[in-house]
């Protein structure tokens, strides 16, 4: 038996035929394993995360609240991906939705998420009732009432149904016109495997058509998932391969989606991708070992980290941040406190240590450790959102420390100031290397 990483944290659990550690940061206190988050169900099942949903229970009134508060932690027990129906949460009201006081003024930048789909579920969770309306009649009102205060730079938005959505257009030039609020929207656009069996010439005819808006900066998701198999795997290899050349012919960034498929993903993509595209794989949960071989051989490809870092399954995707800042010359501290934090940057090193991007494919994967901040505690959030992506920067943060105080105990060489990451330097990775993918305008 092997480990993944080597983490003092580290522990091993059983699971089909191969060890998994579970990564548990002692350093920070987190939640109770009643309070971790849970995927609720939505009409159309959702493309990205393909986790199976459970059903919420319907809002209460909504009470009065107050979300200025700081985080002061709260014991933490193992998360589950999908996080258990504990029977001390209580249903979340919609100002729950507007979060705590950021962890960080450090401008966020959202890879993938999925507007569209977040705001259809907030208005299936939040119903007009007892002749009260619900906080936000359209997408722009949710967008800026959720976002305003939290420092939401610019997200990508990722639509991945086949067929197309038309309303992609209306979304994409608001963001032409800048009715986002001062967030800025760019989109990517593609085929989930799981609807491999449905693309066709007119859906790939639309893809095409909306390769061409100018805010449209790659195609994507796009990939294979054996786990569910939705489509026939022979089936969803021929559409990636189909699309990846789309893409490679328009020279555009690429957003894959990867399951259970490590083979064939690598094979396909090593035959089909010249080696300098960039690549975004988004929401990377299968082995180090893969996404070594993947980095390695892309030098522009990035892994994409999305809250499920925060759980109980998160052996793999904890490693992968692991091997890359034990693997990689560290970045040295930055001092965000007396500049200004969208233009700090580090001492320059030889390679970057972190080739992330943080996602949080909304509306699903919730990090768990928000519920540790006091006004959400005992309650349950029915959607994610791009806000909460300082929450899964500062879980990386103590994955990436509690990595590099590891290799210090072991003999190496590492000054003090060299071993710290914070929530702060992990964002400022992540938007930096949004900025190398996608667009220099992000």
């Amino acid at each position: 038996m092997t480990r993944t990483a080597s983490c003092r944290h580290l522990t091993r659990v059983s699971a089909c035929h191969q060890p998994r550690p579970h990564f548990v940061p002692t350093r920070q206190p987190y939640i109770t394993f009643s309070n971790i988050s849970f995927f609720p169900n939505f009409p159309s099942f959702h493309r990205c995360c393909s986790r199976k949903m459970s059903q919420n229970a319907s809002s209460s009134s909504t009470p009065l609240c107050n979300n200025n508060i700081n985080s002061n932690g709260g014991k933490a027990k193992k998360p589950t991906r999908r996080g258990p129906r504990g029977r001390s949460q209580r249903t979340s009201s919609e100002c729950d939705l507007v979060l705590p006081s950021p962890l960080s003024t450090f401008p966020i930048i959202d890879t993938h998420t999925h507007v569209e789909a977040t705001f259809e579920h907030y208005r299936r969770h939040f119903k007009d009732r007892d002749g009260e309306k619900r906080k936000y009649g359209n997408v722009y009102e949710f967008v800026k009432g959720l976002y305003e205060g939290r420092n939401v730079e610019a997200v990508v938005d990722v639509w991945c149904d086949a067929p197309v959505k038309k309303v992609w257009r209306e979304y994409a030039d608001a963001g032409v016109d800048g009715k986002w609020g001062g967030m800025g929207y760019w989109f990517a656009m593609g085929v989930h495997p799981h609807d491999a069996k449905k693309y066709n010439d007119r859906v790939e005819t639309d893809i095409l058509e909306a390769m061409a808006h100018p805010r449209c900066v790659a195609w994507g998701e796009i990939g294979l998932d054996y786990h569910y198999d939705h489509s026939p795997r022979l089936i969803q290899q021929a559409v990636f391969k189909r699309q990846l050349r789309q893409a490679v012919r328009l020279k555009k960034p690429i957003v894959i989606h990867t399951r259970e498929a490590d083979d064939d993903c690598e094979r396909i993509l090593k035959a089909e991708v010249p080696k300098d595209t960039p690549i975004h794989v988004h929401c990377f949960s299968d082995t180090p070992e893969f996404a070594a071989r993947l980095l390695e051989h892309f030098p522009n490809l990035y892994i994409g980290i999305t809250g499920v870092i925060t759980y109980g399954t998160n052996a793999n995707t904890a490693a992968v941040i692991q091997n890359m800042v034990t693997a990689a010359p560290q970045s040295p501290n930055v001092d965000l406190s007396n500049s200004d934090a969208s233009t700090a940057s580090p001492s320059p090193s030889p390679t970057p240590s972190l080739r992330i991007l943080l996602e949080t494919d909304a509306p699903f994967m919730t990090p768990s450790n928000i519920y540790a901040e006091p006004a959400l505690r005992g309650k349950k959030l029915p959607i994610s959102h791009s806000a909460m992506i300082p929450w899964t920067a500062k879980f990386v943060a103590e994955v990436a420390n509690e990595a590099l105080g590891r290799r210090k105990e072991d003999g190496g060489e590492l000054k003090e100031a060299e071993v710290v990451w914070s929530a702060d330097e992990v964002m400022r990775a992540s938007r930096e290397n949004a900025r190398k993918v996608y667009d220099d305008e992000l």
